[in-house]
């Protein structure tokens, strides 16, 4: 295992990213999207335990835009058929519509290899949305500092999170990229990540 390590360790930091989203994607994918479940039945090696993981809602915008679309087929029905066609219609409007907002919700999960966003309509993490571990530079309780890289949002805010920066190398090398994260555990993401939190706790 220290050779591994070491050799590990002594290769580019591309190829180690790699190797790393490689690893995150088998350990992540042997779980399902609802990791309390435990491991798949169908996977041939027990995982371990994944590091750090919490579910994301679907974004407010997502939802408003769920809203009006149904309250827009309960019109339309209700102005062609009038009361009748909206009563029938009603219980198919809003299942879609429910099932629109549970197909968008997100997963934030770190593996021991990496981080990714997964969402349930997708049902499996592809390595291109996999930031590895090595790659993790920093990890701040709040906004992004000035000097950092302009910060994409990962999920909206929700009751009892907390706001988490994050700043990493581009797995291509091309320079560093950054995001920004609501987590119920800001402490526990960190330590997750191997970076401990720091910076504004607002």
């Amino acid at each position: 295992m220290a050779g591994r390590r070491r050799r590990e360790q002594d290769e580019p930091l591309a190829v180690r990213a790699l190797r790393e989203q490689e690893r995150h994607t088998t350990q992540v994918g042997a779980y399902g999207f609802f990791p309390r479940r435990g491991p798949r039945r169908s996977a041939t090696v027990t995982p371990a335990p994944l590091r750090y993981w919490q579910f994301n809602p679907a974004r407010p915008w997502l939802v408003l835009t769920a809203l009006l679309c149904v309250a827009a087929w309960l019109g339309l029905f209700a102005w062609q058929r009038g009361t009748a066609g909206l009563v029938d219609e009603l219980p198919l409007a809003v299942l879609l519509g429910v099932a629109v907002l549970v197909l968008s919700t997100a997963r934030t999960t770190v593996s021991d290899a990496g981080l990714s966003f997964d969402i349930a309509g997708l049902r499996r993490t592809s390595t291109l949305h996999v930031v590895a571990r090595s790659l993790v530079r920093e990890v701040r309780r709040g906004n992004p500092p000035d000097g950092w890289p302009r910060a994409r949002s990962r999920g909206g805010w929700w009751p009892g999170r907390t706001r988490v920066a994050v700043r990493h190398l581009a797995a291509d090398g091309d320079g560093e990229r950054a995001f920004t994260v609501w987590v119920r555990d800001p402490e526990a993401f960190a330590e997750a990540l191997g970076r401990p939190t720091a910076g504004d706790r607002h």
